[in-house]
């Protein structure tokens, strides 16, 4: 168990450790100077003879060291809050208080000190300031103990309850990526660098290689602490001690707020979907695009706070929120974070992460919001992935998933009907039924792109997608054409795709226009006219000319060698039979012998050759050129 204090400066939370642990706190020399506690403070020591040790993190009250007091409550499972009964509640109180609410902190006990101080009468005045205190919020009815720690009064039976409630400490599941927030690094003589923190979640052995800081920097546990004992694995819920190495690792390149996690878990963002909540104790309204600081584990970065149900929030509402941030930020799905105003001088709410790679467009359309309530109500995966593919026409990328949930893939347990889909970028997570309806909206529209382009073969990849304006990234997209296309809904010539009953129709002017060109085409033979010409003689347009002849290259009757120059099938046929029969003799196409063999120009040879590299014909290997062998032009050598 972790048990962190709380409270105002100087109401005793120091004292109060040293009473319950006998150790002393406030070791740096200017604490002692000046006596108050500045940074945290860490002790460790057992509640009863055979009990495990308890970790113990002493937080500052001053209201000038609130970041730190909120390095320390992270990942603490008990709050100790201290009331004064001389001053009784007091500003830093209510604010200690609200962010340990904020924070999920699951349980608290009070400890009302300086009993010694205080007659009877004004004891149970603070007491009842306490109680109403914590009437509104979760920790209503909390045990409250006075207690004295200068004389040693009631400190047995809060230590009594710290025993018992020792026992109701939820125990944290060791399953995910293990995940320390920095909130020491120091060197040790002979050892080296050590960094301490609270494990929040999986596990780590010695021996394990974490990534560190937003920079992911490798480093290898050499041997570690676990509740200030060597031991040979740590996990999540106890306060852990890591002696790292790495390669030109330095003492002063590990800062508070890094993180250590595994290397699939990394994934620092800079936009995070959070789930805002404003304390009702705010005289000012939020607005939208407010600048605050963003507190989470050890952490503390600057941000904006884009608001995504309307342009401002009242005390004690809630609201989904996207954080804009100044600077990479680790979390996971569930992870409680506190916001400060821009100054840092006031707890302006918190917030509960439910996207940390929230997106940077249509981050308030209908579809997004579902999906931020789906991750509102969700507690773990399994019971957020049905709703999250029904709000996600993209699909949804498992590696994303894993960071955003702690889980790694070996470890789902995916609902029926849910498909793996494969892309060349990785596998997406889809429907079944979804991925189903998206096939027959590519059919569907490709089937009306035939009735508006009657006379086209049909539209290429990229085109298609355009097309049917599908919510699919184009990997995703490729992936559905090709199942369609083994599935054989779907036909395709060339680059061109077509339901498999399309053919092309020409019109008639088109059809008569090709009647008249064809021949003059055949006639060139290997230096066939070019389009103007073409048009010239037929007394046509060029364009009109031009767009005939793409049509009848996309059917696969003529050749579009370059740009304007069509060579019929038959013309074309004939030059790759000559340039095989002459491979034949030698495997290197000579260029010089080619145009001889067709009575052109080099030029024009050229052109011919480059084309035939194009559809795989020949191979150009540096300044020489080659038959491909497993050509499915190599037939013409075979044929009669």
């Amino acid at each position: 168990m972790i048990v962190g204090t709380a409270g105002h400066i100087d109401h005793g939370k120091t004292a109060l450790l040293q009473a319950l642990t006998g150790q002393a706190g406030d070791t740096r020399q200017e604490e002692r100077a000046r006596g108050m506690t500045i940074d945290l403070g860490y002790r460790y020591a057992t509640l009863g003879e055979g009990e495990p040790l308890t970790g113990f993190i002493d937080v500052p009250g001053h209201e000038r060291f609130i970041h730190n007091m909120l390095a320390g409550a992270h990942g603490i499972d008990l709050v100790l809050l201290v009331v004064a009964a001389d001053d009784g509640v007091m500003p830093q109180t209510r604010e200690h208080l609200a962010i340990i609410e904020l924070l999920g902190i699951p349980q608290a006990l009070v400890a009302v000190s300086k009993c010694d101080r205080v007659e009877p009468a004004r004891l149970a005045e603070v007491q009842a300031q306490v109680t109403e205190l914590l009437a509104p919020g979760p920790y209503a009815g909390a045990p409250q103990f006075p207690l004295s720690s200068l004389t040693g009064e009631g400190v047995a039976a809060l230590r009594q309850a710290l025993r018992a409630a020792q026992g109701t400490v939820r125990q944290r599941s060791v399953r995910g990526g293990f995940r320390l927030a920095v909130d020491r690094a120091f060197a040790v003589s002979g050892a080296g660098i050590v960094v301490t923190g609270t494990a929040l979640a999986g596990q780590v052995s010695a021996g394990d290689t974490l990534l560190l800081g937003k920079a992911g920097k490798p480093v290898r546990v050499r041997g570690l602490h676990a509740q200030n004992q060597a031991a040979l694995v740590a996990e999540a819920g106890q306060r852990v001690a890591l002696n790292i190495t790495g390669e030109r690792l330095a003492v002063d390149q590990v800062h508070r707020g890094d993180w250590l996690v595994p290397q699939w878990l990394h994934a620092p963002s800079v936009r995070v979907d959070i789930e805002l909540s404003l304390l009702p104790t705010q005289t000012r309204t939020f607005e939208h695009f407010s600048a605050v600081h963003v507190h989470l584990g050890t952490q503390d970065v600057t941000a904006r706070v884009a608001l995504l149900e309307g342009e401002q929030l009242k005390a004690g509402q809630r609201m989904f929120a996207q954080l804009l941030l100044n600077a990479p930020l680790q979390a996971v799905h569930g992870d409680r974070l506190v916001l400060r105003d821009q100054r840092a001088q006031h707890t302006l709410g918190g917030g509960r992460v439910l996207d940390p790679f929230a997106p940077s467009r249509q981050r308030r359309s209908e579809a997004r919001l579902r999906q931020l309530q789906v991750l509102n109500q969700a507690d773990d995966l399994e019971q957020a992935l049905p709703a999250l593919l029904a709000a996600a026409p993209g699909g949804l990328d498992p590696q994303r998933l894993e960071r955003q949930f702690n889980r790694l893939r070996d470890t789902w347990r995916l609902p029926e009907g849910v498909l793996v889909v494969a892309t060349r970028q990785g596998q997406l997570l889809f429907a079944q039924s979804q991925w189903q309806a998206l096939k027959h909206q590519v059919l569907e529209r490709l089937a009306r792109f035939h009735e508006q382009e009657p006379d086209q073969l049909g539209p290429d990849r990229d085109r298609l997608r355009r097309f049917t304006a599908l919510a699919l990234e184009r990997p995703a997209f490729v992936s559905l054409l090709e199942e369609l296309l083994v599935e054989g809904a779907l036909s395709s010539s060339g680059p061109w795709l077509h339901l498999p009953e399309h053919k092309v129709q020409l019109s008639d002017a088109d059809t008569q226009l090709w009647a008249r060109v064809l021949p003059r085409l055949l006639a060139g033979e290997f230096d066939p006219p070019w389009v103007r010409t073409l048009a010239s003689e037929e007394n046509a347009a060029q364009d009109e000319v031009r767009l005939l002849l793409r049509k009848l290259a996309r059917l696969g009757l003529v050749h579009q060698v370059v740009r304007d120059l069509f060579y019929p099938e038959a013309t074309l046929r004939r030059m790759a039979e000559r340039l095989l029969q002459q491979a034949q003799t030698s495997p290197i196409v000579q260029v010089a012998a080619f145009r001889d063999m067709l009575g052109i120009g080099r030029k024009r040879s050229v052109q011919i050759l480059e084309y035939f590299d194009r559809i795989g014909l020949t191979r150009r290997v540096a300044d020489q050129r080659y038959i491909r062998a497993d050509s499915a032009l190599a037939e013409f050598q075979a044929r009669p």
